[in-house]
């Protein structure tokens, strides 16, 4: 299968994390995204549903408004 390299924004600390991954660790997560966006460009349900439906699944995995704001307050 043919590969790109495109620029995607991320916070600082993903940023960070993703730099600090091994070589390993960055290509499960490259294939990870790619899947992610591959799945989400041949969905025909809107945008809006599929965020709704990942905040559903990260608030059932422990996220909370709380750390979220955490989370974002530490990459300023």
């Amino acid at each position: 299968m043919a590969t790109r390299e495109i620029s995607v924004r991320v916070s600082d600390r993903a940023a960070r994390k993703y730099e600090e991954a091994s070589e390993e660790e960055r290509r499960k997560l490259d294939a990870l995204l790619s899947m992610r966006l591959t799945e989400a460009s041949r969905s025909t349900r809107p945008l809006e549903e599929i965020m709704s439906d990942l905040s559903r699944e990260a608030k059932a995995n422990g996220l909370t408004e709380e750390k979220l704001q955490q989370i974002l307050s530490e990459d300023e």
